[in-house]
């Protein structure tokens, strides 16, 4: 009777494994297949770089619109008073441009100026006379240098097409405003703030890639499924090996 007993709990033990096996080759089936699937192409959605070019150029029409209307309504020389009514027009086309842009990336983008801006707007109002038409040239100057480099930086590295165009536009845009607030020769050129380079050492082309760089590509779903039925071979035989002894 022993050893019918013995042989009784060594099957008992073997079938034991191999239900547990088996549980672990199903449970691969609702496991392994959803697991890191790439992506779809055309899928990719926005980097830091490409809202930070909608954001600026959206917040750069919010109060240039208004500054260059004002210039247009109080500056003192005609020279001033004609490029406030240039820039505050093209930048209502401007600003046409990244809301329609923002709204077929399903982007959300700024209503209204910043804090800062606003106080801008508050010291142009104050002002009047020459001292106004400085301070016009002066904060637009400025504030356009600023997001010159940032379009042609988001232009050498976006994936979106969307945003190329944008960036093509507001560098004409952005270029034509600069070369019209020279022309008022009230441009302070040694107290424009110093071009933001790279440290010595650091490419800063790499470094630009690597900050833009896109969603990270998946495991493809093909290289889920081999091994998905490589486990399940190899379940399968390893069942099979151990039924057979019985």
């Amino acid at each position: 009777m022993a050893p019918l007993r013995s042989a009784r709990r060594r099957l008992g033990n073997r079938t034991h494994r191999a239900a547990m096996l088996l549980i672990a080759v199903i449970a691969g089936v609702g496991v392994l297949p959803g697991v890191a699937v790439a992506a779809p192409a055309g899928g990719q959605q926005l980097n830091a770089a490409d809202m930070t070019l909608l954001n600026g150029v959206r917040l750069a029409g919010l109060w240039e619109m208004p500054a260059g209307q004002m210039a247009a309504d109080k500056g003192q020389s005609a020279k001033v008073r004609e490029i406030g009514a240039g820039i505050a027009n093209e930048h209502q086309q401007l600003d046409q441009l990244v809301v329609n842009a923002a709204n077929k990336l399903g982007a959300s983008i700024p209503s209204e100026p910043t804090a800062e801006q606003k106080g801008w707007l508050s010291e142009m109002q104050k002002a009047s006379g020459a001292r106004f038409d400085q301070i016009f040239v002066t904060r637009l100057r400025v504030a356009h240098g600023k997001i010159f480099p940032v379009i042609g930086a988001v232009r050498a590295s976006t994936r979106d097409a969307t945003v190329r165009k944008l960036c093509d536009d507001a560098n004409s845009f952005v270029l034509h405003h600069m070369q019209m607030l020279e022309s008022t020769n009230l441009v302070r050129w040694p107290e424009l703030p110093p071009a933001a380079l790279p440290a010595p050492g650091n490419d800063g082309l790499l470094a630009a890639a690597a900050a833009n760089a896109g969603p990270q590509v998946g495991v493809s779903s093909t290289v889920v499924w081999l091994v998905f039925l490589a486990a399940l071979g190899t379940g399968g035989i390893a069942t099979y090996r151990m039924l057979r002894r019985t």
